[in-house]
């Protein structure tokens, strides 16, 4: 009897876990192609004359007890987080036993989590906190606006068609204004009143105003209880970046007697009633023809009913055409220092500031947010003591100004904003790099609203499984992804043709991850 395959398409998180899952769990082996040189999609680490960027930001924080173990079984954790609720006998055991990270290159660091807003100049917490010095910030008046705002929305809820009314039932309409509309409007290109309020759900949906006052006064009684994500105080980030952990989830593969081939970007996907029956990658080689028994993807939905061609009626194929996504940039800066002072009580290397990122709010740059990989991780930076390494995050459309820059001139653009708003020197400028991604985040707005149409047509095809964040056009956390991924195996180890778990997945979770 032949063995059976399972042939995925793409090796970031989705992708790995499949394949990783299929070979712990199945007699199937499974082959993946990645059109990239790369492992682990949005989630790899890029490095640049000996400093790492992690393209995005990754805590590794989840409730989902197979996402911890796999986590576990790949690397050895640095200490027990706080989230008590979640720990296992195997955290306990390391809160006191734990690896040694100047010794082991592989180790899964305990971090503490430092995310804040930079508006008028000034930080403020984030989520919004009600300390003294929120108010001082704010100014007397924006802080009597924000609480009547606030009250206001507590008596007067809004119809949640948009996620601008989604924000302004959880926080008020002042508050909206200054905390979430400007950022928002960076990342996807439009007012949040043009956006689908499901964003909201899937990012934020326990998070309010509300939820963070109480957090706060019932924080000493609830040692064991549950939390949300947006306020976790510490998680897990292994020591050489995010992609570290997927590449060694790659060899694992590789050693178990999975088939992980780079450089082979799928072209075309053949078709057959109700099934596929191979797919056209293009490899550096020619286009090679690839057949098996299962076929899960990960490529973005747009892609994927792209390839599959004539086959799909064109009423599905223009809904997939026109699905919306922001593509990313980031550009890396290695600097002398920051101008930025360390106001708080959190102790850091050289006393920078302690956020691993940092929301920019500012009006007057486009700049969406600033990452400091010294706090992720000091192994992230060749010279932690001297330097400083940074990400500058920009969100825009392929195509547009920002994306047609050379990349010097985004360099210059990018530094002189960092040194407008007080940030950075240009002065202070040692390196830098700019690295661009297409489809980093799939959007809810356009053709979103006729999503519904192409899943249930994706469906209809009994050996294709879709999953992670491309696959299955949903702005999923990185361990909602892995889950969809063990929900697919699942799913193929019962001869199961109900899809449903998969997608069902993020979508009544009890915690969500800002962005």
């Amino acid at each position: 009897m032949a063995k059976r395959t399972a042939l995925i398409i793409g090796a970031g998180p989705a992708g790995l876990t499949a394949a990783y899952e299929l070979l712990k769990t199945t007699d199937i082996t499974p082959m993946i192609l990645e059109e990239s040189e790369f492992i682990g999609g949005i989630s790899r680490t890029a490095t640049h004359n000996g400093n790492r960027m992690d393209i995005g930001g990754h805590r590794f924080f989840s409730k989902i007890n197979r996402v911890n173990e796999i986590w576990q079984e790949l690397m050895p954790l640095q200490g027990a987080p706080s989230y008590d609720d979640i720990k296992t006998d195997t955290e306990k055991e390391l809160a006191v036993n734990g690896p040694d990270p100047e010794k082991d290159e592989r180790v899964l660091l305990l971090r503490n989590r430092v995310s804040r807003i930079f508006y008028l100049r000034k930080f403020f917490d984030y989520p919004i906190s009600l300390k003294p010095e929120t108010f001082i910030n704010m100014g007397f008046k924006r802080t009597m606006q924000a609480g009547f705002g606030y009250l206001h929305s507590c008596f007067f809820k809004l119809d949640e068609s948009s996620l601008r009314n989604f924000y302004i039932n959880r926080f008020g309409k002042p508050l909206y204004e200054m905390f979430f509309e400007d950022y928002t409007e960076k990342l996807w290109g439009i007012n949040p009143s043009e956006i689908s309020a499901d964003w909201g759900a899937q990012r934020v949906k326990g998070l309010s105003l509300t939820k963070a006052v109480l957090n706060i006064i019932t924080k000493p009684f609830k040692k064991n209880s549950a939390v949300e994500t947006s306020l976790i105080e510490q998680f897990h980030y292994p020591k050489k970046g995010p992609g570290q952990l997927w590449e060694t989830m790659a060899d694992e593969i590789v050693k178990m007697g999975g088939i992980i081939l780079k450089n082979n970007h799928v072209i075309k996907i053949n078709t057959s009633e109700k099934s596929i029956t191979s797919i056209i990658a293009r490899t550096p080689d020619g286009d090679q023809e690839y057949s098996a028994d299962y076929y899960i993807s990960t490529m973005p939905v747009k892609d994927l009913i792209e390839a599959m061609g004539n086959a799909v009626p064109e009423s599905i194929s223009s809904v997939a055409k026109a699905l919306p996504y922001r593509d990313f940039i980031t550009v890396g800066l290695l600097v002398d220092k920051l101008l930025l002072e360390n106001k708080t009580s959190h102790k850091t290397l050289g006393n920078i500031v302690p956020d691993c990122w940092i929301y920019i709010q500012e009006r007057d740059v486009k700049i969406g947010r600033l990452q400091i990989f010294n706090n992720w991780s000091p192994y992230m930076v060749k010279d932690p003591d001297n330097t400083v390494w940074i990400g500058l995050e920009y969100f825009c459309t392929e195509g547009d100004s920002m994306w047609e820059m050379s990349d010097q001139q985004f360099i210059d653009f990018a530094i002189d904003e960092l040194d407008k708003i007080n940030v950075i020197s240009k002065a202070d400028v040692k390196d830098s790099v700019r690295i661009k991604v297409k489809k980093a985040y799939p959007a809810y707005f356009g053709a979103y609203k006729d999503f519904p149409v192409v899943r249930e047509y994706l469906d209809t095809t009994e050996n294709l499984f879709c999953i992670g964040r491309n696959g299955m056009h949903r702005y999923n956390n990185m361990d909602h992804s892995m889950l969809t991924a063990i929900e697919a195996v699942k799913c193929i180890r019962e001869g199961s043709l109900n899809k449903t778990d998969i997608w069902n997945v993020n979508t009544e979770q009890e915690y969500h991850e800002e962005k």
